[in-house]
């Protein structure tokens, strides 16, 4: 499955105004390319409605053609501005060319729209519902605008999330914007589930009864505001993009998502990016919510002049074909610390995210037994994960008990926004299924004390978490976990810190 359909990808990068071209600069260059002196033809550009200023940004080149896409425009300034006449999308093309004749060529896809058209394209003739696109990737979680790292490859209409598929939005003239739940409710991860100290209510991954019974979130908060309204209110800011919707409870996209940041209650007013594309038979609104420095969330809508068009919900999901391992009931899984090599059973996943320093001095006692250093770095979500070393995965019939000496240093910084002292130790499958934090078993120790070793003890038949109890109520039930992982710390947040681990054992 492709991370994001190609051509809705350029679409929603370019409309941001980004430094980036859909065009290929390899392509309708009609001289020959000689050596280092070839040009090289790119620019970016910046839209305020209808007013496009270019930025010309090629190389080796001392003649410029433009043509804007319309029929009607071109230029041979360097860095020209152009106005165009009516909202739409244009494909503008560059060639660049040099003394000797050599010409290269780039194009870029943009969107423009006056105030009004705008305005007309959210609410259409008096109010337009939108809901997510059920042709190819909807929604996804990236890093930045650039799309430098993608967290989540995302969803789409495979009957895996059919309950954010059902979700509308309604914007209207009159300043009023209305949602509808569609009788269903995902069960998003951060908010019913994977709450850092938070074990009430524990909801795992997937679509639940959207009723005000159903809506407690994992801390024990009523979220029932989240549920189906039709009295809140929007501002739409054209000059900047930007719609901000009022009201205890308005959302788009996932609930959780708020104006600065993420949230697990409902909030009062959430504000994000939007543009909408003019596309005859379907309009798309390309919507986002920007964490500079901490996520970025792009969401696609579509709003279909005749309903029927839209294709059919999906509800029944076929997970992807994998060979389940083969499973092996070990009487022991253990793992001292004192080196990498001092281990039974575990082999460290070098991808990830935390790191490890094996062999280091007892932080309480330098005449000890060396004990490992576990090293959070600056990423948001990262745990040690240990693979089971014979390729297998585990049957736990010969298992009941973990325990984990831990120790936390008062050096780092705790607090808010920063590192927890928490632990939390579990068991996911990482090759059937592969993706083991949508399915973990998950065990937690919260509020622990600062500079002094602390001996864990976790009964494996009583878990903290469990992603999605109808496939396991425990470890027992199951026999393709592979991966047993520690994190210390929290998530959520991008504090590094250093902790100390030893005697490892699952017996």
């Amino acid at each position: 499955m492709r991370v994001i359909d190609i051509l809705k990808l350029c679409m929603f990068i370019s409309l941001f105004g980004l430094v980036w071209s859909c065009g290929d600069d390899d392509e309708g260059g009609s001289g020959p390319m000689t050596g280092s002196d070839a040009p090289v033809a790119a620019f970016s550009f910046e839209a305020n409605e209808l007013a496009v200023q270019f930025t010309n940004n090629s190389q080796n080149a001392t003649s410029f053609a433009w043509d804007f896409g319309d029929g009607t425009g071109t230029s041979t300034e360097e860095s020209p501005s152009y106005t165009y006449a009516s909202a739409g999308n244009y494909t503008v093309t560059l060639v660049a060319s040099n003394a000797d004749g050599d010409e290269n060529s780039f194009d870029a896809t943009l969107s423009v729209a006056s105030a009004n058209e705008k305005l007309e394209l959210l609410v259409g003739s008096g109010s337009r519902t939108w809901k997510l696109v059920r042709e190819g990737t909807a929604l996804l979680l990236a890093s930045d605008p650039e799309f430098t790292n993608i967290w989540w490859p995302g969803t789409s209409n495979n009957g895996e999330r059919p309950c954010l598929y059902d979700d509308s939005f309604t914007f209207s003239e009159d300043g009023t914007f209305s949602f509808d739940d569609g009788g269903t409710f995902w069960a998003e991860f951060g908010v019913f589930n994977g709450v850092d100290g938070c074990d009430q209510n524990t909801t795992g991954e997937g679509c639940f009864e959207a009723v005000a019974a159903n809506m407690v979130n994992e801390c024990g908060d009523d979220v029932s505001a989240w549920l189906s309204n039709a009295s809140h209110g929007y501002t739409f800011d054209v000059d900047n993009n930007r719609i901000t919707l009022s009201g205890n409870g308005a959302w788009i996209g996932i609930p959780k998502l708020g104006t600065t940041g993420e949230t697990i209650v409902p909030l009062d007013e959430v504000s994000f990016d939007a543009i909408m594309v003019e596309g005859g038979a379907v309009d798309t609104m390309f919507a986002s919510f920007n964490y500079p420095g901490v996520a970025f969330w792009p969401m696609t809508y579509v709003s279909y002049e005749n309903p029927a068009d839209e294709p059919a919900l999906v509800e029944g999901f076929d997970p992807p074909d994998c060979t389940p391992l083969a499973a092996i009931a070990p009487t022991e899984i253990t793992h001292t610390f004192e080196s990498a090599a001092s281990t039974n059973l575990l082999a460290e996943i070098v991808e990830s995210a935390a790191d490890i320093e094996y062999g280091v001095t007892d932080p309480a006692d330098a005449s000890a037994p060396p004990v490992s250093r576990y090293i959070r770095t600056g990423e948001q979500f990262q745990e040690l994960q240990f693979n089971i070393n014979s390729g297998n995965a585990i049957d736990f019939s010969n298992l009941s008990t973990i325990t984990l000496d831990v120790y936390l240093p008062s050096s780092n910084v705790y607090g808010e926004g920063a590192l927890t002292q928490n632990v939390f130790v579990g068991f996911g499958a990482t090759t059937c299924p592969p993706l083991w934090w949508m399915d973990l078993h998950q065990y937690q120790a919260t509020d622990l004390a600062l500079d002094e070793w602390i001996t864990l003890t976790y009964d494996l038949s009583t878990p903290t978490d469990v992603a999605i109890p109808d496939n396991g109520a425990t470890v027992f039930d199951r026999n393709d976990k592979d991966m047993f992982f520690i994190q210390i710390g929290g998530g959520g947040h991008f504090q590094a810190g250093d902790f100390f681990i030893r005697n490892l054992e699952i017996n």
